[in-house]
């Protein structure tokens, strides 16, 4: 079982920044792919960014050149960096974690406020 803990949302202004942290229980995290999900309010969750084990990144459309996935093995945490914020990117974003075997895995999360 693993348990995602994510951290770093909050209320910000436009054109702000915000570091998101997702930190997993176990000693294998390196070997999964993570992923930012958000949900806003009456919509669908949709994909933000991804990371896989071999390194390889994947951006939505609208958060690209403004989002940057990375990770820290050592720590066993994601992050999502995330600048130039507008309004639309208020959501609830979420971090998911995919062993090599499909099974999923979601934190709990955190509230993303983009407000002047």
């Amino acid at each position: 079982q693993v348990q995602l803990v994510e951290s770093g949302g909050g209320l910000v202004q436009p054109g702000g920044s915000l570091r998101l942290s997702c930190t997993a229980s176990g000693s294998i995290f390196s070997y999964y792919t993570k992923g930012w999900y958000r949900q806003a309010p009456g919509k669908q969750r949709e994909l933000v960014a991804l990371a896989t084990s071999a390194g390889s990144t994947r951006y939505a459309d609208s958060v690209k050149g403004r989002f940057t996935i990375s990770r820290d093995n050592a720590k066993n945490t994601v992050y999502l960096q995330m600048n130039s914020l507008k309004p639309e990117d208020t959501a609830v974003y979420y971090c998911k974690a995919v062993t090599p075997m499909g099974i999923n895995y979601w934190g709990q999360g955190t509230q993303v406020t983009v407000s002047s």
